[in-house]
């Protein structure tokens, strides 16, 4: 599961990258939700994956 999170982080980055960088202007909205949207979802799953260590 920290691994799907990861990769939703990057591409979370990514996509930060290109709204917040004005290289994709008209999706810049959509690009600050889906950083928000996939930030949220590493949180959760690196707080997951480290409870069920413990």
């Amino acid at each position: 599961m920290l691994r799907l999170a990861i990769a939703f982080l990057v591409i979370a980055l990514i996509a930060g990258v290109l709204g917040f960088g004005g290289i994709a202007g008209a999706s810049v909205g959509i690009a600050k939700i889906v950083f928000m949207i996939f930030l949220v979802l590493f949180v959760i799953g690196a707080i997951a994956h480290f409870m069920r260590k413990a």
